[in-house]
C-alpha cells in the first residue's frame, strides 16, 4: 500500500475522532483537516492515478459539504 493512502486512511480516522468532539472544540483540528485535504488528494492522484484522487475528492466533500457551503457563501459576500 501506498504512503498516500496510508495517509488518507489516517486523515479519515482524524477526521472520524474531531466529529466526537463538542462543536465548539472542532474548529481548529477540523481547519487543520480541511486545510491538509487537498494536498492529501493531489498526492494520492500523482501517486495511484486520477481515478483515486476523485474518490478522495468526493469523500472530502461529502464530508465537509457545510463548511464548504459556507466559505463560498462567504467569498461571494452572501453570508
Amino acid at each position: 500500500m501506498s504512503p498516500a493512502l496510508i495517509a488518507a486512511a489516517l486523515w479519515v480516522i482524524a477526521a472520524s475522532a474531531v466529529a466526537f468532539l463538542p462543536m465548539r472544540r472542532q474548529f481548529a483540528p477540523g481547519f487543520v483537516l480541511l486545510a491538509a485535504a487537498p494536498v492529501l488528494i493531489i498526492w494520492i492522484g500523482a501517486v495511484n492515478g486520477w481515478i483515486w484522487s476523485a474518490i478522495g475528492l468526493a469523500a472530502f466533500i461529502s464530508m465537509f459539504r457545510r463548511p464548504l457551503w459556507y466559505l463560498g457563501r462567504k467569498a461571494l459576500g452572501r453570508v
